[in-house]
């Protein structure tokens, strides 16, 4: 599969936009390196998309108390081989929370290189996790799937504020009241 131009330009922008971030070469090295990497076959690594959901307002976001990983997390998943991480972020959020009417920002709004630890017969991989702004533009009113335990939405001022919080949910949130402000 050809490398998707955008995918670079993207994550160019994203390196513009946040310079201190360190995992920015990596995304590059492996998106150049990999040539199954968008497939979950590629078992030491792959791309996956999230979403962070916000309300129409922007004031909270839809959160996954995820089944397998037992945290508190965006909602996302695996490309599956599509590289357009965008569609898949939205996928996801669609996926995941039942919810329509959703809109996507083409923009990388986060990036963040995370391991999956050994689960039965699948061994301990990175995920290389592109994470999108989706805007939930009708009815908030979510179905939880079979991915997760639990669905809410939370304040995104709380969750930047909680010391307690995931260390990239809480970045997100940074991410998102800096741009709101």
């Amino acid at each position: 599969m050809p490398r998707p131009m955008t995918l670079h330009a993207e994550l160019h922008h994203y390196a513009v936009r946040w310079p201190n971030e360190a995992d920015t070469a990596a995304f590059f090295r492996f998106l150049d390196e990999t040539p199954r990497a968008f497939e979950r076959t590629h078992l030491a690594a792959h791309f996956t998309g999230s979403a962070w959901l916000v309300s129409a307002d922007g004031e909270r976001v839809l959160l996954t108390h995820h089944r397998k990983l037992q945290r508190w997390l965006q909602l996302g998943g695996h490309a599956d081989g599509d590289a357009d991480l965008a569609q898949v972020a939205l996928r996801e959020a669609e996926e995941e929370s039942g919810l329509t009417d959703l809109q996507v920002e083409q923009k990388v709004f986060d990036l963040d290189r995370h391991w999956i630890p050994e689960r039965g017969n699948e061994p301990g991989h990175w995920h290389y996790d592109v994470r999108y702004v989706v805007r939930a533009t009708g009815s908030e009113a979510f179905a939880i799937s079979e991915e997760s335990l639990a669905l809410a939405w939370k304040p995104i001022r709380q969750l930047a504020d909680d010391p307690h919080t995931d260390d990239s949910l809480r970045r997100m949130a940074g991410k998102w009241l800096m741009r709101s402000a």
